[in-house]
């Protein structure tokens, strides 16, 4: 048995190659197209030749899809004009040769603030687009598990996808921790508060709360498997499915006990051991899920 390799570890084409099927990743304007952001370099910021992002057609499994995975190494994933404009082109195309999937490995803090406005239309189109994939059947899957988690507006685009798999170090949220403190005090959230922050947008507590459909253990492998799984996960965007969403947060809303944090809310849900949940396997998670 190999051992396993941290998909939070890797860089964004070191799982690309690792999770599709050997040599199929054709890549759509490589480093080597030199596709940078109109923006960074106004600015006297560097700029990255891919902007952060790679995508392109591979197979897994020996079906074919299309695939983005973004580069938190770049600006922590950052969405900017082009690294949108990537992503919204690449849905765009799935719209026309409807593959049997569209997997995004999506790592980002949200919007690239240094490209302000640019960034948060790119963000809206890649939502639109997107959906609009969705709408036609394709099936949209969203794998999270690297370091720098899936918040922001790529943390919005994620919950528009069909399904979501995360490791249990994954992270995703709207608000990062560090957002949150700064808008509402130290108080309100301790960003630098590690079990705090994990408790409550960890990949464990999105597992439990219905948020993310599949919780694997931060191995390339496990989310090789549970992708392959997902190819046949479409939801159709009907407004039953809009108003069964609504009714989730409505009842979450109500039977949140006053100022719980994830653990109080956890054992309201009638998790055994809800203390615990920090300190288990993903699969013990998935199994207290279940229980």
């Amino acid at each position: 048995m190999s051992a396993a390799v941290s998909f939070a570890e890797c860089s964004a084409r070191k799982r690309l190659a690792l999770l599709l099927d050997e040599g199929s990743f054709v890549e759509w304007l490589p480093p080597a197209a030199r596709v940078t952001s109109p923006h960074l370099a106004q600015l006297g910021l560097p700029a990255a030749f891919d902007d952060g992002v790679a995508v392109g057609r591979a197979t897994l499994a020996g079906r074919t899809v299309l695939v983005a995975a973004q580069e938190g190494e770049f600006m922590g994933g950052g969405v900017g004009e082009v690294h949108g404009a990537k992503l919204v082109g690449l849905f765009k195309r799935a719209l026309v040769e409807k593959p049997d999937a569209v997997v995004l490995l999506a790592e980002s803090g949200g919007v690239r603030l240094h490209e302000a406005n640019a960034g948060l239309i790119a963000v809206s189109e890649v939502m639109r687009a997107l959906l609009d994939l969705r709408a036609a059947g394709v099936p949209t899957v969203v794998l999270i598990g690297g370091a720098n988690g899936c918040f922001g507006g790529m943390g919005i685009v994620a919950r528009c996808a069909d399904w979501i798999v995360m490791s249990d170090i994954a992270r995703h949220a709207m608000s990062g921790p560090e957002v949150i403190e700064a808008s509402h005090g130290v108080e309100e959230f301790d960003s630098r508060d590690r079990a705090l922050v994990w408790r409550t947008t960890g990949g464990k507590h999105r597992y439990l709360m219905g948020d993310c459909d599949v919780l694997v253990e931060d191995d390339v492998a496990a989310f090789r498997v549970a992708a392959v799984e997902a190819l046949d996960r479409h939801r159709p965007l009907t407004l039953e499915f809009l108003e069964g969403e609504h009714s989730l947060l409505e009842r979450r809303l109500i039977d949140a006990p006053l100022g719980a944090d994830a653990v109080a809310l956890w054992r309201s849900m009638g998790v055994t051991d809800a203390g615990l949940i920090p300190d288990l396997s993903a699969a013990e998670v998935v199994a207290a899920r279940a229980g």
